[in-house]
């Protein structure tokens, strides 16, 4: 297998759904984010919390308010309301077809004009060990930017339109307001330029064209 060396790694992610044209009209609906997100059709069977969120970070609450708006308005369902924390303000919201999603800053008031603009987007992993599947991924290229022991790992990508992060299964499903069990397929798809593999959590990874 060809490692990646280069200090940056470009993520695409394909969520995998019933009907991909209805679900891509939905998410421009709820959020606007073109191109940054893929779709495709699949029948695989899953059931329960499927070991990931995705998350949008924003630049403060009446941002948050919006998206979460437009989500509910396109047939999301609200898991948690939008409301301040330790760490900021946020909301989490799971779309139709099942993804989970939480809308954040962390900024706890408005301190600007307002603004729908997202600023990042970041696949958090619910994984079984933090640290394995950090290693696992450092072997083919990926360079860590963040890490807390077995608490929690981020990857620098700049440019990239995801960022890649890591947390236990457990705290994912927490920070969701799900219950953790789950099986079945993850119905998501990375593809970059770290080649074909399944990794230790079975996420499955693919090459890109």
């Amino acid at each position: 297998m060809e490692i990646n060396t280069k200090n940056s790694t470009d993520i695409n992610i394909h969520l995998e759904v019933t009907d991909p044209e209805a679900s891509a009209a939905i998410y421009e609906t709820a959020f606007g984010l073109g191109e940054r997100l893929g779709f495709r059709a699949s029948q695989a069977p899953t059931s329960g919390f499927r070991g990931f969120i995705l998350s949008l970070v924003v630049a403060q609450p009446s941002t948050v308010d919006s998206l979460v708006g437009t989500a509910v308005e396109a047939g999301f369902a609200i898991l948690k309301p939008a409301k301040k924390s330790l760490w900021g303000y946020s909301a989490v919201v799971q779309a139709p077809e099942g993804t989970i999603w939480k809308i954040a800053t962390s900024k706890k008031k408005d301190e600007g004009p307002f603004t729908r603009e997202i600023e990042d987007l970041v696949l958090l992993q619910g994984v079984a060990d933090v640290k394995a599947s950090k290693a696992f991924l450092v072997e083919r290229g990926m360079t860590v930017s963040k890490s807390f022991g077995g608490k929690y790992a981020e990857f620098s990508n700049p440019g990239s339109p995801v960022t890649l992060a890591l947390y236990p299964r457990k705290a994912a499903a927490k920070e969701a307001g799900v219950s953790l069990e789950g099986s079945g397929s993850h119905r998501l798809v990375l593809d970059s330029s770290l080649g074909s593999f399944t990794d230790l959590d079975g996420y499955v990874w693919e090459a890109s064209a």
